[in-house]
């Protein structure tokens, strides 16, 4: 449990870091778009750089965000029931959670795959897509992973408290 922790955290802290980077390039653009549409010469593509640059910073800091509890969450109804039943309740919800991005990761990487292989690029700028669409990929499996390690400690914690 503990190795696995540790490779989640210093994956989901790479790739934080890169998401960071590719923001400020995003930044960069936009800032360098404004300035060059003021003499009538903006960037060529913006849009598909912001766009793919876009699904790449919120895929990278997705695992992170999970990590710190950074994610929205309404819990309402959960806050009325005991601790116990709310851990129970966390639990199965983090192990769906995980499901539910394995299962992502694994079809987006089929998608990538068929990208890969017809050689797809996009229109303005020619960039093919599927370094973006694995990067989707890196994103839901950390966060995948990041959900075991989160159901690990709950399944951990009911039974400490069942003892």
């Amino acid at each position: 449990m503990g190795v696995l922790d540790k490779v989640s955290q210093v994956l989901n802290q790479a790739l934080i870091w890169m998401a960071g980077v590719f923001l400020v390039a995003m930044i960069f653009l936009t800032c360098t778009n404004i300035l060059l549409r003021l003499v009538w010469v903006p960037v060529r593509g913006t849009f598909e750089l912001m766009g793919y640059l876009g699904a790449i910073v919120t895929a990278f800091a997705l695992g992170y965000t999970q990590m710190k509890r950074g994610h929205i969450a309404v819990d309402i109804l959960v806050q009325r029931f005991s601790r116990r039943t709310q851990k129970v309740l966390n639990g199965i919800n983090h192990f769906i959670c995980m499901i539910f991005f394995s299962i992502a990761a694994w079809q987006i990487a089929k998608y990538g795959m068929t990208l890969w292989r017809t050689g797809e690029v996009t229109e303005t700028l020619r960039i093919i897509y599927y370094p973006f669409t694995f990067g989707v990929v890196v994103g839901c499996a950390t966060l995948s992973v990041a959900f075991l390690t989160d159901f690990l400690k709950s399944v951990l914690a009911v039974k400490d408290s069942e003892q």
